[in-house]
């Protein structure tokens, strides 16, 4: 968003209509902050009302410059309505529709996901024919649903809704989000199997359709997808095409981008598709580029680690992570910790590879309310009671 979205100058007009506010989820001091306001995947985007604090829109994901005008818009309207104590879009004779959507965004905006999840319904069983909300509310609701354990609906409601989305920004998430949730449905599940080949196809339409107007990294987690599917169906051979497919698709973005920070938006997926294709080796050169363009980011070097040990060369992992270490704070640091226990179990060192995982529970442990995982706590425990 910072390096293709945020600078296009269709935005320029929004400048004075908006306070913009950047929080870094990593700082301890926005713990509180991020308690207040959920954050289950990054970015997420909040619109508040200034006089209460009251939050009149959510969105998950990234989004296209015309997604984020209309997400503006409609928030802009949101306020205006909030103060008011209407419903945006319709007033004080709303219709039943957009006062759902207004409860679901309030619920969303409070982290409430299976309560959202139905308001949403409710706005989406209402809306009339052309309703302006459809897509926001289908891509918020299917987000709801899978924070919430209702991937069975969840992945109906993207079957069904994908044919009047297919042409439109919100069709990448759409079908990935579905498809992702048909995979996470237990194989005895009678509708599981149907639904992953419904979604797969739509995962697929998408990317066969060049002229979508969606982002790179929409299009990308497309592929993820994809990938996931081939490896549920236990298909190496169409995995292994799912990847090689979605490299080339990676390195020709990566060669488009005009400047360094454009280029590295693409680092994270990249390198996992080279790890997929096992080929580690061609992540080498793009991060040490990016770690030369971007000296004080801690990403470069955490990415090189992680292609280090796909490697086997223990030493230079080590050495990317006390580089990335060094740059790094937060819960973001867990992740580095544990690449580099892994690059030193590799070089048979025992003891340290113990004493770095004992180093990442007890940072886990001291993260304050709204960085603290439980969930991450005990993954790291059962990492260190292997190492025992």
């Amino acid at each position: 968003m910072r390096a293709f979205v945020f600078t296009d100058r269709a935005l320029a007009e929004q400048a004075g209509r908006f306070v913009w506010l950047a929080l870094d989820t990593e700082k301890s001091k926005n713990a509180p902050l991020r308690k207040r306001f959920p954050f289950e995947a990054l970015p997420t985007f909040l619109i508040l009302d200034p006089v209460d604090e009251h939050v009149v829109m959510r969105w998950v994901g990234g989004a296209t410059v015309p997604q984020l005008q209309k997400l503006l818009a409609d928030g802009g309207a949101a306020v205006a309505a909030n103060r008011a104590g209407e419903t945006p879009g319709a007033g004080a004779t709303a219709d039943a529709a957009d006062r759902a959507l207004t409860e679901a965004e309030r619920l969303y905006g409070e982290g409430k996901n299976a309560e959202a999840a139905k308001a949403y319904g409710e706005a989406l069983a209402a809306a009339p024919e052309g309703w302006s909300h459809y897509a926001r509310a289908v891509e918020s609701r299917l987000f709801a649903l899978q924070q919430s354990d209702g991937s069975r609906i969840a992945a109906l409601l993207a079957r069904d809704a994908f044919p009047r989305l297919a042409s439109t920004p919100s069709a990448a998430n759409v079908a990935a989000t579905g498809l992702s949730c048909a995979l996470e449905l237990p194989a005895e599940d009678s509708l599981r199997a149907g639904l992953a080949r419904e979604l797969e196809t739509d995962c697929r339409r998408v990317i066969a359709d060049s002229t979508l107007a969606i982002a790179a990294d929409d299009r990308s987690a497309v592929f993820i997808s994809l990938l996931d599917a081939r490896k549920d169906a236990k298909d190496d051979a169409g995995a292994h095409q799912v990847a090689r497919e979605w490299s080339d698709f990676l390195d020709g973005e990566a060669r488009r981008a005009k400047r360094p920070d454009q280029r590295m938006v693409f680092d994270s997926h990249r390198l996992a598709a080279y790890l997929e294709l096992g080929e580690p080796e061609r992540a080498l050169p793009m991060l040490e580029a990016s770690e030369k363009d971007a000296p004080d980011d801690y990403n470069p070097p955490a990415r090189l680690a992680l292609a280090y040990n796909a490697m086997k060369r223990w030493s230079d992992a080590i050495a990317a992570t006390d580089r990335a270490l060094s740059r790094a704070y937060g819960p973001r640091k867990l992740r580095i910790l544990t690449a580099r226990a892994e690059a030193y179990q590799g070089a048979g060192d025992t003891v340290s590879a113990k004493r770095t995982m004992e180093e990442a529970v007890a940072l886990a442990e001291s993260l304050p309310p709204g960085q603290r995982s439980e969930a991450t706590i005990a993954s790291l425990r059962k990492k260190l009671v292997a190492l025992q």
